[in-house]
């Protein structure tokens, strides 16, 4: 089973600690070894860094480690691969422009016979389930909104429905992201936590790393981290449902008042950072 890793927030924050403990299940802690990526939205770019290697013993793991880069939404993922060879083109995350915006997009699970005709102008580059589907879903979203972003709560619903017919293929847990909102479908096994005020102290759970969040936030700050399981051994994590698609935006999952009131874009939607 690959990693996913995932962090949304309200404002920009740097996922050194959260990634010390990720990059170990690259090979260390996890037989994952099938190559491993990150991405960082920063306004409205984005940084991916990408390696076939196990992210255990990967230079640019290391580089990410030490790099505290801020962002507001970061994607990430440990490959075992169970389709494609094992090359920087399969290495998961993804990204594509759709409506002005790069979209990211991390999957964990095995889509078996999952092989959709392409059309539209998103085509797969690799030859990974995974990026077929990521391709699909925005084929879909391309065609059903030609002429923008929809409100988003009718974008949730039509993920949700995506979610639910290309998982019906195999495993399909996933995170996708605009740099503005973070989707994270859970099919078999995902987690989050929501880390503010008061903060205190966490324990990773693949290394021997402890971190006082009351010494490096204020008070405003919110930070949601998901991921495939728990990264530290001494909070509370959720677990989300199978079946569930969650949107997180500000550091939270959107609740039905949010999704009703609260428009696609950040900057009319989410107070700016």
């Amino acid at each position: 089973m690959c990693q996913l890793l995932g962090m949304n927030c309200n404002v920009p924050t740097d996922i050194c600690f959260s990634f010390t403990g990720f990059q170990a299940r690259g090979g260390l802690t996890d037989i994952h070894q099938d190559g491993w990526g990150i991405a960082f939205f920063e306004g409205r770019g984005c940084r991916v860094f990408l390696d076939p290697r196990p992210s255990i013993e990967s230079p640019v793991a290391e580089l990410v480690r030490s790099y505290a880069i801020r962002s507001l939404n970061v994607i990430a993922h440990i490959r075992k691969a169970t389709h494609g060879d094992i090359t920087l083109e399969n290495t998961h995350p993804f990204m594509r422009e759709l409506w002005g915006q790069y979209w990211l997009f991390a999957h964990n699970g095995d889509l078996k016979t999952y092989a959709p005709e392409p059309s539209g102008r998103f085509r797969p580059v690799g030859t990974t389930d995974s990026e077929r589907a990521f391709c699909q879903i925005l084929n879909t979203l391309a065609q059903r909104f030609p002429d923008g972003p929809p409100p988003v709560a009718e974008l949730h619903e039509t993920l949700r429905e995506l979610a639910t017919e290309i998982g019906a293929f195999g495993e399909f847990n996933f995170l996708l992201s605009n740099g503005d909102k973070l989707f994270a479908h859970c099919a078999s096994r995902l987690s989050y936590i929501i880390r503010q005020a008061p903060f205190a102290e966490a324990h990773l759970t693949d290394q021997d790393v402890t971190i006082d969040f009351d010494q490096v936030t204020t008070p405003d700050d919110r930070v949601a981290v998901i991921a495939t399981t728990p990264l530290t051994d001494n909070e509370a994590w959720h677990t989300i449902a199978p079946g569930t698609l969650l949107t997180f935006c500000d550091g939270a999952p959107m609740t039905m008042e949010n999704y009703v009131t609260r428009p696609f874009f950040r900057s009319e939607s989410c107070p700016s950072t």
